[in-house]
């Protein structure tokens, strides 16, 4: 991408004749000067006597498009959402369920209104800790999006893709974070499939299509959830998924392919899924902190080269009094035609950051605008996207063969 927003590929739902807007207020911005989301408003989420009115209006919003919440109205999200790893410790191992609370709490009173979670995120962890923090908050106030498949770090027991295996983890997901419904259940990580049953996500016959997907579906009939999901990190499994999927796909999460260091997505598969009419979730705007002055956890599949190259671009910026991830933040909310990005972080400070970098948003210093222009052409434009596609589910296949022979191997070296 040579410079941002990528505006020729804006993904916006624009009012229908004689339609509010807002759902309680009208925007603070004229139909003129329109920058790409909804500010000053009140959306559905709101309850009065919870969230604080005035933080709310400050948050940014923009349609979760085609998605409809269960009244009809278009899906108002933030264009900052949460993303729940890290009350799993799956960032920092000294991270605390108090401290949890009080990262959901900031961010649900502050206007964000959507979660995503995953049952593998610390193998449950993350989930009881949000049913914790959302014991008294309104039902009405947040939408919650979870994961299924992938369990445990035990090579043989990481991941199910079983029609009743899934059905379960659904079941066992509302009951840790103790709501009644879930907005949307997921694949979570579909691309290992093939390893473990032998069937390229490419052949109808994967039991992706056969098992995983009709169970989703099964559960959406059943008043569960409202949305089925899909996610993965490569780009080119959601057109296989998609392709041959024999239900209809509500939601497509995508992460670290909409950051500094890789646009990849709203060239190779942001098209697909608009015409598809498949709604976008981007996450991970920091490439799982890659562009953050902590560096990447040790887990990180990302390859020496790209890891050199963010560490460089850090050290540049750092020079220059600038914060990388601030720039990072920044960059993918910028980008109109993604309605909403997840973060994740264990520190309520950090979330109070990234809230205020959404209050901010457009309003970059000079020295940080330069800072990021230079670090785009410096360090990296000249990546190309360069990605760790298949690092992972490889490692996970050779592991997978010397479990079944009966031999020792541990978990993935990124667990």
């Amino acid at each position: 991408l040579d410079g941002w927003p990528h505006r020729c590929l804006q993904h916006r739902r624009q009012p229908a004749d004689g339609e509010e807007r807002s759902v309680k207020s009208k925007p603070a911005a004229h139909e003129d000067d329109d920058p790409g989301y909804l500010t000053g408003i009140l959306p559905e989420t709101y309850v009065e006597g919870f969230h604080d009115a005035e933080l709310v209006k400050k948050m940014k919003y923009r349609t979760l498009s085609p998605l409809t919440t269960k009244d009809g109205k278009p899906m108002l999200v933030s264009i900052l959402s949460f993303g729940a790893s890290s009350l799993g410790g799956c960032f920092r191992d000294d991270t605390t369920a108090e401290e949890g609370v009080k990262v959901v709490h900031t961010a649900l009173k502050s206007g964000i209104n959507l979660i995503d979670v995953a049952a593998w995120y610390g193998h449950g962890l993350a989930e009881r800790v949000l049913g914790m923090a959302l014991k008294d908050v309104p039902r009405a106030a947040y939408y919650i999006n979870t994961k299924c498949c992938r369990y445990k770090p035990d090579i043989l027991e990481m991941f199910d893709f079983s029609a009743a295996r899934t059905l379960a983890s659904i079941e066992e997901s509302i009951e840790r974070i103790g709501c009644t419904y879930l907005d949307a259940i997921q694949i979570h990580d579909p691309e290992y499939a093939p390893k473990l049953h032998g069937r390229e996500l490419s052949d109808p016959e994967c039991i992706i299509y056969k098992e995983t997907l009709p169970a989703m579906a099964q559960a959406k009939a059943d008043g569960k959830v409202r949305f089925v999901g899909i996610t993965g990190f490569p780009l080119a499994i959601h057109v296989d998924l998609i392709a041959n999927s024999p239900v209809p796909i509500d939601t497509c999460l995508s992460y670290c392919h909409y950051s500094m260091n890789d646009t990849s997505l709203v060239t190779e598969l942001l098209p697909h899924l608009n015409e598809k009419g498949i709604a976008l979730i981007n996450a991970s705007p920091i490439s799982m902190g890659l562009l953050s002055s902590r560096g990447p956890p040790r887990w990180h599949p990302a390859t020496a080269e790209i890891k050199k190259v963010s560490a460089e671009a850090c050290a540049f910026c750092s020079e220059r009094g600038v914060d990388l991830s601030k720039l990072a933040l920044h960059f993918s909310l910028a980008e109109p035609a993604i309605p909403t990005t997840l973060v994740s972080t264990a520190s309520s400070k950090r979330m109070q950051d990234n809230i205020r970098a959404v209050h901010e948003l457009g309003e970059l210093s000079d020295v940080e605008k330069g800072a990021m222009e230079e670090v785009l052409e410096k360090f990296f434009r000249p990546l190309k996207n360069a990605t760790w596609v298949d690092i992972e589910p490889n490692e996970y296949a050779d592991l997978l063969k010397k479990a079944r022979a009966g031999e020792a191997t541990g978990t993935l070296s990124t667990n």
